[in-house]
């Protein structure tokens, strides 16, 4: 594997890197530095962000005494859904500014995150959360973030990304900047008991995507690489156990950490086709992101590997795969293979008919999915009919 490291940066031209990444609190029973970190940051009346979720497992509510015990006056706003829509980050916003509050408290999965980083984005910016589209659009600064994953995939908590869905448009918008990144993140994997199974496996197979696209990703770098390979290995060796054994504290800490590093590594590599394509279809369908990750994976790393397989050769190395030894494109199909053994183990469907997209979205998803920030960084270009036929194939 080293050596295939090392050949794939010496075909590469040096560059200045930047690795962007926020102050990170890791381990059980961390959950009480949240209100630290508040303090620290000035807070006095935080919006905490949560959801219905969160409120029955009883995570904001413990939140809550421990912020109140800090002297703290937090406001709770928990009006969102799954993937968060325009309009209910809008009126997160006007509750932000009625309570007067001055920094931002998430708790939940990528949902909540992303709705938190809206908020901040509209607190700091004004306008309409759909203005700010692309990269860098929001150029004022945002109130300080502390992010407190409930999950073991999105990455929100460390990444640089915002997620929308536009309802007008029933798809979803990337919100892509610095400023995004939260100033601190408490991952406290005694969080991640109380996720539903399919949660579980939906938000690990993200991980395992961000791992594997930002490891092939034209933006990746020997400070991305590390972090990578060791997510799609931690989520490979782990996920499936987190959900046999939902209270082994061991392998929830294992993917606590792999949802950390696939964060790291994506925020600063950026993704690929498989996000293009699943943000469309969730978008169009409202369903959960991991879930259409987990269906797209296999069939973007054949696509891609058909015009450079060497990359995945690294991946099949570092997850033992005997095909690692052989030729590239054998290592490649291993590796696509052996993502799609899993997706199954996990209870994913095999296509996306199962989960409602028929021939005659192929089109609009096609359109959407080249337009999308995730495919300026896939090691592969794809023309509107190649797409297509991608999302053809994963049917």
């Amino acid at each position: 594997m080293h050596d295939l490291d090392a050949q794939r940066s010496r075909a590469e031209t040096p560059r200045v890197l930047k690795f962007h990444a926020p102050e990170i609190v890791f381990g059980p029973d961390s959950l009480g530095e949240v209100a630290h970190a508040t303090r620290r940051l000035g807070g006095v009346r935080p919006m905490l962000v949560t959801d219905s979720g969160l409120i029955d497992s009883g995570w904001a509510g413990q939140l809550v005494d421990l912020l109140v015990a800090q002297g703290l006056e937090p406001q709770v706003w928990s009006a969102l859904t799954p993937n968060p829509k325009d309009v209910e980050i809008e009126a997160g916003h006007g509750y932000y500014a009625d309570f007067g509050c001055d920094v931002l408290v998430a708790i939940g999965g990528g949902s909540v995150m992303d709705a938190a980083k809206g908020i901040a984005i509209l607190a700091g910016n004004g306008g309409r959360i759909l203005d700010y589209e692309g990269v860098d659009q929001a150029t004022r600064p945002i109130p300080p973030l502390v992010m407190v994953p409930t999950t073991s995939g999105t990455g929100a908590d460390v990444s640089q990304f915002c997620i929308v869905t536009d309802t007008a448009r029933s798809t979803k918008i990337t919100i892509l900047g610095r400023a995004l990144v939260p100033d601190i993140t408490v991952i406290d994997p005694m969080l991640l008991t109380t996720m539903p199974e399919w949660l579980n496996a939906a938000t690990g197979l993200d991980a395992l995507t961000h791992g594997i696209e930002a490891f092939v990703s034209l933006g990746h770098n020997q400070l991305t690489d590390h972090h990578a390979l060791r997510a799609i290995t931690m989520v490979m060796s782990q996920l499936a156990r987190t959900i046999d054994e939902p209270t082994d504290m061991a392998a929830r800490g294992s993917m606590a950490q792999a949802s950390l590093e696939a964060g790291l590594a994506f925020t600063n590599a950026i993704l690929g086709a498989t996000h293009a394509m699943s943000h469309q279809v969730g978008g169009l369908l409202d369903l959960p992101h991991g879930v259409i990750n987990g269906v797209l994976l296999p069939h973007v790393i054949r696509f891609n590997a058909a015009e450079d397989p060497l990359p995945y050769v690294a991946i099949a190395t570092s997850l033992g795969l005997p095909e690692g030894r052989a030729r590239p494109e054998e290592a490649a199909m291993a590796v696509a293979d052996r993502v799609d053994r899993l997706a199954r183990q996990v209870g994913v469907p095999t296509g996306l008919a199962e989960i409602g997209v028929s021939e005659s979205d192929l089109d609009v998803l096609a359109t959407n999915a080249l337009r999308d920030a995730c495919m300026s960084t896939n090691p592969r270009s794809a023309t509107h009919r190649e797409m297509v036929e991608l999302f053809r194939s994963a049917l």
